[in-house]
């Protein structure tokens, strides 16, 4: 069996070197198109339905990040000229995050961003689904732990 505690037997040092060697991967991608990794997801869900704008809130229960950790990102992304914030009219509370023309058009500019990514891990296209579906599972698994 082994040492429990060797590095080698842990599942959370494998996602953890994959996640930041992806993340990697996608650093001098996406400098090509002016964006960090973080902003590209934002970019990600706002593509979903370019035409609607989300909610700040939408935005991070889709992304799993806190209003704290998204804001200065919207706010570059705005600077950017890709998005605009504005307070919903039902509720001020609420901050409303729109395309604008030009992240509209930027989707069209990043659609080989994926395949790139994808092409460089080796891994078929089937094997890439089966890995995302297990790590959404395990995503799944935890949090109803967590609650």
């Amino acid at each position: 069996m082994g040492d429990v505690l060797a590095l080698g037997r842990q599942v959370c040092f494998p996602l953890y070197a994959a996640s930041r060697a992806l993340t990697d991967l996608y650093r001098p991608i996406l400098d090509e198109f002016g964006l960090t990794y973080p902003q590209y997801l934002v970019l990600l869900v706002l593509w979903e339905e370019p035409d609607r704008p989300q909610t700040v809130k939408r935005i991070g229960e889709c992304l799993q990040l806190d209003s704290g950790t998204l804001s200065p990102l919207l706010k570059r992304l705005e600077r950017a000229g890709l998005l605009t914030r504005r307070r919903a009219a039902r509720d001020e509370r609420s901050v409303e995050i729109a395309l604008t023309g030009a992240g509209r058009g930027l989707r069209d500019r990043v659609t080989d961003v994926p395949h790139r990514v994808a092409g460089a891990t080796g891994l078929s296209e089937a094997e890439l689904t089966n890995l995302r579906d297990t790590l959404d599972r395990i995503i799944r698994s935890v949090r109803q732990q967590k609650e």
